[in-house]
């Protein structure tokens, strides 16, 4: 076999494995309700592989503070994701947070912190402010490159996902057990629809 023939029997093994990878990605759309059918929105669902995935972050995460609240609300980042917390305000704000995912402090300051926050392990982490109590957020922190959050119709769509059997996971900040996250077995073929349901509080 020479150079030749050995550099384009290369090249239709790569075409070919581009080709198989095109098949096996899958979209996945969820939609979350809450226990009376209502679209939820704001609730974090993502897919954990049989195979852990070793992609890596590639983008920071950035959570507002503007009018004396935090935005968005919720954020979903996969662990280590970096996150900046600018404010936006006139006044100053020393964002915290005591959780056990990530326990760190951004001592009262204008503008944008020097260094972003990394979270670096899967987790929730309940977002406060030292001088505004009414200030609330959450960061939900996945172990899986595939998540997503629920719009105002409780829609969330996952894509580029490997078919097969892998667990579904939703969580939600206002769930009646605290940080419960809904787990459920789910086969991904190539274009998929579900639904599930979560208990909140009224």
């Amino acid at each position: 076999m020479n150079s030749k023939t050995l550099s384009n029997s290369t090249i239709f093994s790569l075409l070919l494995l581009a080709t198989s990878f095109q098949i096996q990605a899958a979209e996945l759309a969820v939609q979350v309700l809450d226990q009376a059918g209502n679209p939820l929105s704001n609730a974090v669902v993502y897919l954990e592989t049989a195979v852990k995935s070793s992609a890596k972050p590639t983008n920071e995460a950035n959570v507002d503070q503007k009018n004396k609240q935090f935005s968005p609300i919720v954020s979903v980042v996969q662990v280590g994701t970096s996150v900046n917390f600018p404010n936006k305000d006139s006044v100053r704000h020393h964002v915290y947070s005591f959780s056990p995912a990530k326990t760190f402090e951004l001592k009262l300051y204008s503008g944008v912190p020097a260094k972003p926050v990394v979270f670096d392990k899967p987790g929730t982490v309940i977002l406060g402010c030292n001088i505004h109590d009414n200030m609330l957020a959450y960061i939900h922190i996945v172990d899986t490159p595939h998540f997503g959050k629920s719009d105002v119709n409780g829609m969330v769509k996952l894509i580029d996902l490997p078919t097969g059997q892998h667990t579904l996971k939703a969580w939600h900040y206002a769930t009646t057990k605290e940080n419960f996250v809904s787990e459920q077995k789910i086969t991904v073929k190539s274009n998929d629809t579900v639904s599930l349901k979560l208990e909140t509080h009224n």
